[in-house]
């Protein structure tokens, strides 16, 4: 089986399926943390060697303040579940931002964890526009253009799962997206299950890869 190098996931419809249970919308983002981890058990176990979650952007934070505290602590949880695996971890976003938690500080520049090997991103408080906003200086370079991206450090995306039967892209990393598959599960996000990252992949196999040529 041909495997991805670098795996995008969007975790979709926590708060649908909070819904679907009788719940408050903001209680389905912290569930979302162990499906995150079983996700990454797996990618390290078939050898992927980049993985990206979407964790919140910028506009996301424009929700109710109750949402945005629950999905915060969630993103602050996950990462530092991560933190305990053999990971090379960085977090993206605008940092600069109150948005920002204070407690990924630390992991706005890369750093290694345990044996290290998958390199781990997350996405928060992150903007496409903030993500390229230094692009207007790329007119008349011959530089790359992935120079001038903040999320430079990260590589271009083969595969993106987004869960909760969106399709759509929500301004996941697009530089990095331009070439990426895009396989939509409409299970929600907090009902992983590993059959689905399986089948992902056996999709991708059959996907026709020519990257434009």
């Amino acid at each position: 089986m041909r495997i991805p190098k670098h795996i995008g996931v969007i975790p979709d419809g926590n708060r649908r399926w909070a819904e679907s249970k009788g719940l408050t919308k903001e209680k389905g983002y912290m569930i979302g943390t162990e499906p995150g981890l079983a996700l990454f058990k797996l990618c390290k176990e078939v050898g992927i060697y980049e993985l990206t979650y979407y964790g919140f952007t910028v506009d996301n934070t424009k929700r109710p303040v109750e949402q945005r505290k629950a999905f915060t602590e969630a993103c602050i949880h996950a990462v530092k579940l991560l933190s305990n695996e053999d990971a090379e971890l960085l977090v993206i976003g605008n940092s600069d931002s109150p948005m920002f938690p204070e407690e990924l500080l630390p992991y706005t520049t890369r750093k290694t964890f345990g044996k290290g090997g998958i390199r781990v991103n997350f996405l928060v408080n992150y903007g496409w526009e903030w993500d390229l906003s230094y692009l207007k200086m790329a007119k008349n370079t011959k530089r790359n253009i992935t120079d001038y991206i903040k999320s430079k450090d990260v590589s271009r995306v083969d595969l993106i799962i987004r869960w909760g039967g969106r399709r759509r892209l929500s301004g996941f990393l697009p530089v990095q997206s331009i070439y990426s598959d895009f396989y939509v599960i409409d299970d929600y996000w907090p009902d992983f299950k590993p059959q689905h990252f399986w089948e992902a992949l056996e999709w991708y196999d059959h996907q026709d890869i020519t990257l434009g040529g």
